[in-house]
């Protein structure tokens, strides 16, 4: 496996950690800002609306330039971004940096996908794919933790700082270890503009934004819950990030196994599971053991999901899905600013820490109705040899590069 494929995994691990880690540097950027908890989680929302906006509009405008060129400068503007954050002087400018880091998230992953593939060559498509994403897992496990860690006791702009020299540590890699190699044709805009008017397409989008906003509507708040409702101290509160991050790490391994052949099942499931654990999590805030085994499973049921996700609206997109996939990272991150807006407005409007995780399970809900949509739509529209995950996800990676 080339290094240049590590280097793209180390950059998704940068960016995944600027992205979560807020959570956990909430009261810390709070007291600091002097602003209120839920306005702290709105730079989540933020971020999450520059990653909707940045990822569509400028895949298409790289679309002809080369895709070394592309990512160095996506690269460069995420380490801007970063660096105004480390360096802002009030939530203003805290706010403008996350949106600019946010922009080049979007379009990196979809086309540093494509040089992953591209490197590694047909045979290791997957695992090229597995070790790029895996930064994101990583980005759970032990980012979110450490950058929780490094605010407590170094200040919320250490985290920031870190994370910015790791961006910089990428930015060198992906500058001297991926080779300049000239695009493949694509099948132009047009191609995956048309995949837009399946109404499948949209269906599986808004899966992947309901079941994100699920997400991150409770665990944006998460570090409030475990500190003031379950009285953990706030030491305690990296071990609990790390305790979601390998649920998440475990969930992403056995979700990326059965939705290979059972993709819809695997979203009814891990739906469902994630619905059921949000609720539970509200009940047993206040009791710690029972907080921490829900943690976890919280975890498992909320990564389970996303290969899956990624994986359907690839199949319903046919033979353009370079865009739709760009596009479904920005559903993704529209889930993003909803939930953490709607877990704010619950807690604002003084009901408490936990409900944002009831907010959360009636998110799941709708997700989980959107799926059973989906699969409905799929068995009456779909040809039957579109059935199998197996046979398709190869092909349509053949055809972006």
């Amino acid at each position: 496996m080339p290094v240049a494929v590590y280097v793209l995994g180390l950059t998704v691990f940068c960016i995944g950690t600027t992205e979560f880690m807020i959570s956990g540097l909430l009261p810390d950027l709070a007291q600091d800002l002097s602003v209120s908890v839920p306005s702290v989680g709105l730079l989540i929302s933020g971020y999450a609306l520059g990653v909707v906006v940045g990822g569509p509009v400028l895949t298409v405008a790289a679309l002809r330039i080369n895709r070394k060129t592309t990512l160095t400068g996506l690269l460069l503007l995420f380490v801007v971004g970063q660096t105004m954050g480390a360096v802002a002087s009030g939530y203003g400018m805290l706010m403008a940096g996350r949106v600019i880091a946010a922009l080049a998230q979007g379009a990196f992953f979809g086309i540093g996908s494509v040089v992953a593939v591209d490197l590694a060559g047909p045979q290791q498509r997957a695992r090229a794919l597995a070790i790029m994403f895996a930064g994101l897992t990583v980005a759970n496990v032990l980012g979110v933790p450490a950058g929780t860690f490094l605010s407590q006791h170094a200040g919320w702009r250490a985290s920031f700082w870190v994370v910015d020299a790791l961006a910089i540590m990428a930015l060198i890699g992906v500058s001297l270890l991926v080779p300049r190699r000239p695009n493949e044709p694509h099948v132009g805009v047009s191609a995956e503009l048309a995949a837009f008017r399946n109404p499948r397409v949209w269906v599986a989008l808004a899966t992947s934004m309901l079941t994100q906003a699920a997400i991150f509507c409770c665990f944006s708040y998460l570090s409030p819950l475990l500190t003031d409702v379950s009285g953990f101290p706030e030491d305690a509160v990296p071990l609990l990030l790390v305790l979601f991050g390998v649920g998440c790490f475990a969930g992403s391994v056995v979700g990326g196994k059965f939705a290979d052949r059972h993709l819809l099942p695997n979203l009814y499931v891990g739906i469902g599971a994630m619905a059921l654990t949000l609720a539970l999590l509200a009940v047993t805030a206040h009791h710690r053991i029972a907080t921490v085994a829900v943690i976890a499973a919280f975890g498992v049921a909320a990564f389970s999901i996303n290969p899956a996700l990624q994986a359907q609206v690839m199949r319903e997109a046919g033979r353009a899905p370079t865009l739709a996939t760009t596009t479904n990272t920005s559903a993704f991150n529209v889930g993003n600013t909803i939930g953490p807006w709607l877990g704010g407005s619950a807690i604002s409007a003084h009901l408490g820490y936990t409900a944002p995780a009831w907010a959360g399970a009636l998110l799941a809900v709708a997700g989980l109705g959107a799926a059973a949509v989906s699969g409905v739509l799929h068995r009456r529209t779909a040809p039957v040899e579109e059935h199998s995950t197996e046979s398709l996800v190869p092909t349509r990676l053949t055809k972006t590069g």
